[in-house]
């Protein structure tokens, strides 16, 4: 009932000037006591992991620094198997599965536009696909699964609903809807692609390759870099300025996903096999 008062309410006001004016308020430095009276009620609250956060608490100066933490060495083992995919982020699987028709499913009864999503139209039919969800105590930093090429990328400027379950279950097309970044990569699993999908409250999705900052009133834009970056398995791509969702679509035949709808995944897993 709550969840859905939230995306009823967000429904009547604008979202990007709010998220934006959230990111900010997330970014201002408050006085040293302040700042950690707010970061120990957001750790209490979330129950998140000190254990195995880079640095201490009074390391991060702002609400919007302890998002993007960056975790200690060694606190996410990049599987290193020859065949194997790994998550790129921390997460729970909303849907893994095949697509079909051109679509996934999104929650509830709502299936999302692959060629909407992407930008374009899709070499994904029949092949394998994961939809990830990061909740505000994950860690937000998001990795790459399988060492490729990026051999091109995508913002698409767009909404910002709010993407936990209660709203993608209420929200047609909510994915497709929102601002999100496609990153395309090349390599031993052929065509893989990366969506990283912007949420209410994000204000930014930062990408390692590129000096992207999303919800800046940017235009679309859709770059074939020169030259083409190669990054390995398990290396930062980019970053989730508060929560949101993780997309990945790999070709027909040529990845096995091992993973079920209510898994929970981590940075650096294996979490499919290469055919």
């Amino acid at each position: 009932m709550r969840d859905a008062l939230i995306v009823n309410l967000l429904s009547l006001v604008p979202r990007s000037p709010l998220a934006r004016g959230m990111g900010a308020a997330s970014r201002l430095r408050p006085p040293a006591k302040l700042q950690r009276w707010i970061l120990d009620r957001y750790v209490r609250h979330y129950e998140v992991d000190l254990d195995e956060i880079e640095g201490n608490l009074e390391d991060y100066p702002t609400l919007a620094a302890f998002f993007v933490r960056g975790l200690t060495d060694g606190a996410r083992p990049i599987c290193a198997d020859a065949d194997a995919v790994v998550s790129p982020c921390d997460a729970r699987v909303i849907w893994a599965g095949t697509v079909q028709d051109g679509t996934v499913p999104q929650g509830g009864p709502h299936r999302v536009d692959l060629p909407v999503l992407l930008g374009g139209d899709h070499p994904f039919e029949g092949g394998e696909c994961a939809v990830l969800y990061l909740a505000p105590p994950d860690y937000h930093r998001v990795h790459v699964p399988r060492e490729g090429r990026v051999v091109r990328w995508t913002y698409l400027p767009g909404r910002l609903f709010p993407v936990f379950p209660a709203s993608a279950e209420r929200i047609p097309g909510l994915f497709a809807k929102n601002e999100r970044t496609v990153t395309w990569f090349e390599g031993d699993a052929g065509l893989l692609a990366v969506v990283m999908v912007g949420a209410f409250g994000v204000g930014r999705i930062e990408m390692t390759f590129t000096d992207l900052l999303t919800n800046a009133k940017a235009p679309a834009v859709d770059v074939h870099p020169d030259p083409i970056p190669v990054l390995e398995r398990g290396v930062e791509l980019g970053r989730f300025h508060l929560g949101s969702t993780v997309i990945l679509c790999f070709l027909p035949g040529r990845v096995h996903l091992d993973l079920r709808a209510g898994d929970r995944v981590r940075v650096g897993a294996r979490i499919g096999t290469l055919r």
